[in-house]
């Protein structure tokens, strides 16, 4: 089983929606390596919720209820790619932007070296441990 991050801006699509709404298409994506990402994502692989711009933090999790299939949202003849996630539940505590450069255990996740990439693969050892740090 692998582990991921996907960014989302709170104002866009808060992780209080997804909550309530429990599924979610992930589309729109349109990097190539995210998209590729998205590609290697197999079901049941865990992933962290992360809000983006004013809030950057860590904020829940949710798991790969469906593998990669064709974006709806994409340009006609584009290819892009989606994933279905389901939620799981919010972290008690946010694990914030600056508690993860601070700490040592977290330099090797992509989020601080690839500020701007929308989805990304996480080490078990740190999925597990940020989980641990937002209990």
């Amino acid at each position: 089983m692998s582990c991921w991050l996907v960014k989302q801006e709170p104002s866009t699509y808060p992780f209080g929606r997804f909550l309530r709404e429990r599924k979610v298409v992930w589309d729109g994506v349109r990097n190539y390596q995210a998209r590729n990402f998205l590609r290697r994502m197999e079901k049941g692989d865990r992933v962290l919720y992360y809000h983006s711009v004013d809030e950057r933090a860590v904020v829940g999790t949710a798991r790969v209820s469906r593998t990669a299939f064709p974006d709806p949202t994409a340009p006609r003849g584009e290819d892009w790619t989606s994933v279905e996630l389901a939620a799981e539940g919010p972290l008690k505590n946010p694990v914030t932007l600056e508690q993860l450069k601070a700490d040592s255990r977290f330099r090797d996740l992509l989020l601080l070296r690839q500020s701007r990439l929308s989805v990304m693969p996480v080490p078990p050892r740190i999925f597990q441990a940020i989980v641990k740090l937002g209990a």
